[in-house]
């Protein structure tokens, strides 16, 4: 029997991971079926059971439907708990295990694609919503030497960070209190390339060969990493990698097997450039 898996998300035709799910099948022999599903914003949880109901093993979960799906979970992974959001559902027997691999994701790309270890640098996560809760706790397990948090109302990176304090300290505040200082790896965790707008970065922010690393990503460079570059970014990169890599965790998650994923990173890339 095929299994079935699905993405569930709204909008959700723009969605890499049917393409990216197959080509992990067809890598790692399994046997899966894998589709799109957009999902109702008002019918979330009917539109997962009915998939479940249909013999569904297990689903990726997209905006706007993280947070619901972390209601909707009757057992979360450690991850998930943390990240107070679930990006994947498996379906075992009577539960609903929520997981949440979008931190794996980053951290893998930044340390095994990139190549740049997070131990010890003094890392800069800009934004603190959703996109900045999920990766907080797996990049405080890589031992940074500071983690900050910035974003334009101060108040809600100072809870956010706070939130943290039990793992390690984290530091929150508005974009204006890192004036004057500098970090080796810089993060954007905003929505802000998505829209066209600029961020009110400080100057001198990026450290001498500093990363500058966007969750978002497109066709060219997003915006946030034109500004990083202007202002002295030493290296520059997009999401692509997070997403194929968060993909990549889901599907272990699901088969007990951890696709390669340097080669369907590579034909993703070609693809978007095209």
């Amino acid at each position: 029997m095929t299994d079935r898996y699905a993405v569930i998300g709204n909008p959700i035709a723009h969605s890499k991971s049917p393409a990216l799910h197959a080509a992990f099948a067809r890598q790692c022999g399994q046997d899966i079926r894998y589709e799109a599903i957009l999902g109702p914003l008002d019918g979330f949880r009917a539109s997962v059971e009915a998939f479940r109901q249909a013999g569904g093993r297990g689903m990726n979960v997209t905006v706007p439907f993280k947070e619901e799906a972390f209601r909707l979970a009757t057992r979360l992974s450690d991850r998930a708990a943390r990240a107070g959001a679930v990006n994947t559902l498996l379906f075992a027997d009577a539960e609903i295990v929520g997981d949440n691999t979008d931190g794996a994701g980053l951290v893998r790309d930044i340390t095994i694609n990139l190549g740049c270890a997070l131990a010890g640098k003094r890392i800069l996560l800009l934004g603190a919503g959703g996109a900045s809760r999920g990766v907080i706790a797996p990049l405080l397990a890589e031992q940074p030497a500071a983690l900050a948090i910035a974003n334009r109302t101060a108040v809600k990176a100072e809870t956010l960070a706070a939130q943290f304090a039990d793992i390690a300290p984290v530091e929150g505040g508005d974009f204006g209190r890192y004036a004057g200082r500098n970090f080796d790896v810089v993060i954007n965790a905003t929505s802000a390339s998505l829209s066209g707008q600029s961020l009110p970065l400080p100057a001198g922010l990026f450290a001498s060969g500093a990363l500058a690393y966007d969750m978002m990503y497109g066709k060219g460079e997003t915006p946030f990493l034109q500004l990083a570059r202007e202002q002295g970014a030493g290296r520059c990169a997009d999401g692509l990698g997070m997403l194929v890599e968060q993909a990549a965790e889901a599907f272990f998650v699901w088969r007990g097997v951890r696709p390669v994923t340097g080669r369907v990173l590579a034909d993703l890339r070609a693809k978007l450039a095209a």
